[in-house]
C-alpha cells in the first residue's frame, strides 16, 4: 500500500500525459502530490521530510510549467529532487560528519563504520548520476520518451540499485556478525596468566623472597 502511495503521483502523471498532454499531466501531478500529503497527514499525522520536499519541488516547478507554458521546468523537477537528496547526504557527511543513511536504518542494521560510509557515498553518487541522466534524456529525446523514462527508466534503475544495495548490505552484515562470533571464546590478551596448578607465588605462599 505504501509503495503504491509513493508512486501514485508518478503513475497519474504518466496516465494523464498519455490521455492529454504535458500540461494536463503536470496539473494532475500537482493535485495528486497535494492529495498524497493530505492523506498521509490525516492517516498517520506524520509526513516525512523528503515528502514535504517533493511537494515543494512539484508545486514550484509544476506551477512554473503551467504559468509559463514551458515544459522545460517540469523536466528539471526530477533532477532538482535527485540533487537535493544527493546534496543533503554529501553536506551532512562533509560539514556535520553525520551519516544520514545510518541515522535512518542504523537501529535495524549493524555494520562497521567504513561500510556505512561506503553506503552513504554510493547513494550520493547514484542521486547525482540520476539527476544528470534525467537532463540528458530530457534534452536529447522528445517529451514522450522523457515521460516513459521518468516512469520506467527512473523507477527501474532505482529498483536495480536498491536490489544491489541489499545484496551488498547482506554481505557486510554477515561479515560483521562473523567477526563478532570469532571474538567469542578467544583468551583475553590483557588478562595475566594464572600460575600452573600446585605452584604458588611467593606472595601467596608466605615464603620470603630470596
Amino acid at each position: 500500500m505504501k509503495l503504491l502511495l509513493d508512486f501514485f503521483p508518478i503513475i497519474l502523471f504518466f496516465v494523464a500525459f498519455k490521455m492529454a498532454d504535458i500540461y494536463v499531466a503536470t496539473g494532475v501531478a500537482i493535485v495528486a502530490t497535494v492529495a498524497q500529503i493530505a492523506w498521509l497527514r490525516w492517516r498517520s499525522g506524520k509526513v516525512e521530510t523528503m515528502q514535504w520536499l517533493s511537494l515543494g519541488v512539484i508545486v514550484l516547478f509544476g506551477g512554473a510549467t503551467l504559468i509559463a507554458h514551458d515544459e522545460t521546468f517540469i523536466k528539471w523537477k526530477p533532477t532538482i529532487l535527485y540533487w537535493l537528496m544527493g546534496g543533503s547526504l554529501l553536506l551532512a557527511q562533509l560539514i556535520w560528519r553525520r551519516n544520514l543513511i545510518k541515522s535512518l536504518i542504523g537501529d535495524k542494521v549493524r555494520m562497521a563504520e567504513p561500510a556505512w560510509t561506503a553506503m552513504q557515498r554510493s547513494w550520493t553518487v547514484f542521486f547525482l548520476f540520476m539527476g544528470v541522466l534525467n537532463l540528458w534524456v530530457a534534452y536529447n529525446f522528445d517529451t514522450a520518451t522523457w515521460v516513459d523514462f521518468k516512469l520506467f527508466g527512473g523507477l527501474g534503475l532505482m529498483a536495480v540499485f536498491v536490489v544491489g544495495q541489499s545484496l551488498w548490505l547482506g554481505k557486510h552484515i554477515e561479515s560483521d556478525e562473523a567477526a563478532n562470533q570469532d571474538s567469542f571464546g578467544k583468551p583475553d590478551a590483557a588478562k595475566p596468566a594464572e600460575p600452573p596448578t600446585g605452584i604458588s607465588s611467593p606472595e601467596r605462599s608466605g615464603e620470603p623472597r630470596p
